[in-house]
């Protein structure tokens, strides 16, 4: 987690004078200093619960469960997305925001195109990490495994329980190839939302389930007062998970 320090005082600070930047209507507006205007912003400014890590459960996922219920409820935004990182062939690390679509014990589920970036860095390398980053409640989830791909009829049957707009996107298609313009995006993405509507089981072949079986996950509970951040580990053995603290 980024370290929070407390608001810095004097000329430096409170007055920047950035160099001034010109924007397209030709008027002139300052340059953001980011270092600056981050060390400004709040970090946790408001009450996080407690986490008792003796009182965990025995697997992760029922403690996830529990997380992700009490993020929802908190309020948190789409507590459902989740940074996804891969690496191809190369080791090139990538990483993108993707929604989860379910957690159990076989594992983290999220979809996409197999020909997408990520469809073929995990076609290469077939291992991910997720992270989910809840701040209203100061908590993050870190998983790390081997990823599976679902057969074709799970993977079909998990699109078209989603919305219409998600298979209209899935049916687009081409992720992360080169567009040349917005109207060719928008013409597809018409014809997409029209098929989607006409044909609500309309098959999208490329389209994937993936499961990220973990063989590690990471329970972090921040201390707002004394920085005293809980972070529980789950690490999977041949006779179960094993369960440990780290140092934050």
């Amino acid at each position: 987690m980024t370290e929070h320090t407390p608001r810095a005082t004097g000329p430096e600070h409170d007055n920047p004078s950035p160099a001034p930047a010109r924007s397209t209507a030709g008027q002139e507006r300052p340059v953001c200093d980011v270092g600056v205007l981050a060390r400004r912003l709040p970090v946790w400014e408001h009450p996080l619960p407690d986490f008792d890590p003796d009182g965990a459960p025995d697997e992760p996922v029922a403690l996830f469960r529990e997380w992700f219920r009490h993020a929802a409820e908190a309020g948190v935004p789409e507590p459902q997305s989740m940074t996804l990182a891969t690496a191809g062939a190369d080791g090139e690390p990538d990483a993108r925001v993707v929604v989860l679509h379910e957690a159990d014990e076989a594992g983290w589920h999220f979809a996409s195109h197999r020909d997408s970036a990520k469809g073929r860095d995990l076609a290469e390398r077939p291992h991910a990490a997720l992270c989910f980053y809840w701040p209203r409640v100061g908590r993050q989830v870190r998983v790390r495994g081997p990823v599976a791909t679902a057969s074709e009829q799970a993977s079909s049957a998990d699109l078209h329980r989603r919305s219409p707009g998600a298979l209209a996107a899935a049916l687009v298609g081409r992720q992360s190839r080169p567009l040349g313009s917005a109207g060719e995006l928008a013409r597809a993405s018409q014809d997409a939302w029209e098929q989607a509507h006409r044909d609500p089981g309309a098959p999208v072949p490329r389209w994937t389930l993936y499961t990220l079986r973990p063989a590690e996950v990471e329970f972090f509970q921040g201390d707002a007062r004394y920085r005293r951040h809980v972070r529980l580990l789950y690490r999977r053995s041949p006779k179960g998970w094993r369960r440990g603290l780290l140092w934050p």
